[in-house]
């Protein structure tokens, strides 16, 4: 019996935790709590999902070693997809590494993630991989690999991380990465997912889109978020990314220091369509999996109460006033 199943109370009363997460507690107040029908009911549309967090260095070796290892506690755990953050095969200290570990998707590096994925007989997502380009330049691809060690979709990093982030640091991501130009969505055992990557999260449009025009569930957000940017915005952003469009936020993410040059803000985060935190680790540092159960009938319930689909205003709807 799954036992993680999530209640909308009136009374503010505390809900089960997730599993493999930290001591999170989760409250809401937007409906009565749902009978024993509905909630043998509910049952029925949970599906499990872990998200990783973890600290990726210039060594594929070892960051698959540390991968295998929580793909396989992802499955003991009863997990049908487990979602890694940017980066997770490779960070290195500076933007030319990435282009040297650069390759095809059906190069060796991707084909032993695939095999994974059979061997565990688990879904994965693996959100940004180095995807060798044209040219000088490399792609940041989202891949969605079956249960069968199948790519079923990819996603190249829209929006690139081009910033002067306060304290000094400087990142020119569009220096050795493409950007990418098409909105992404795939079907998936947890629901239809939307793919973005890290700094795409800013960028509410993409969100829209992916709820609104392509009927996103679940929307994927692996990130390595700066410590700076991570303390200020991080929780805040996902949590109105999921509240705004009424999806699953899962948002794994790197942690601690990579090397002398890059750190990591960390705080993975499973968010449910209410913005309710449901999935985090109890160290935002640390490497291991949050495992939450994504519960498809929430997310209608949500949209049925609260029918934003049907009272918002269509895209050409905000053009300028004629004068």
């Amino acid at each position: 019996m799954l036992n993680c199943c999530l209640h909308f109370c009136l009374n503010g009363a505390r809900l089960p935790r997730p599993l493999r997460s930290s001591h999170v507690n989760s409250y809401s107040n937007f409906s009565a709590v749902r009978s024993s029908a509905d909630s043998a009911m509910a049952a029925l549309n949970l599906v499990r999902v872990a998200a990783v967090q973890m600290t990726s260095v210039n060594d594929l070796a070892s960051n698959f070693s540390t991968c295998s290892r929580l793909v396989k506690e992802a499955a003991s755990a009863g997990a049908k997809m487990i979602c890694f953050p940017e980066s997770f095969s490779f960070l290195g200290p500076k933007s030319e590494d990435s282009l040297l570990v650069a390759e095809a998707l059906d190069g060796p590096i991707m084909q032993k993630y695939c095999s994974l994925a059979r061997e565990y007989s688990i879904w994965l997502s693996l959100g940004g991989f180095q995807e060798k380009g044209h040219d000088t330049h490399l792609r940041n691809t989202h891949v969605i690999v079956d249960d069968a060690g199948n790519i079923r979709s990819t996603y190249n990093k829209i929006h690139l991380f081009d910033v002067d982030v306060p304290g000094g640091s400087t990142y020119r991501e569009s220096s050795f990465t493409e950007p990418g130009k098409d909105i992404t969505a795939v079907d998936s055992p947890i629901g239809r997912l939307g793919l973005t990557i890290c700094y795409d999260l800013r960028f509410p449009e993409i969100y829209q889109q992916l709820r609104f025009n392509h009927d996103a569930q679940v929307i994927l957000v692996p990130s390595a978020f700066t410590p700076v940017t991570g303390q200020a915005h991080w929780e805040i952003l996902l949590r109105a990314r999921a509240i705004e469009t009424q999806c699953y936020v899962i948002a794994s993410a790197q942690a601690g220091k990579h090397n002398e040059k890059r750190e990591s803000y960390g705080d993975t985060l499973i968010i449910d369509p209410w913005g309710t935190v449901v999935g985090r680790l109890p160290d935002r540092l640390s490497t291991g999996i949050t495992v939450a159960d994504i519960d498809l009938s929430l997310i209608d319930s949500v949209r049925k109460k609260m029918p934003i689909a049907e009272q918002r205003k269509p895209f050409d709807f905000w053009r300028p006033a004629s004068l």
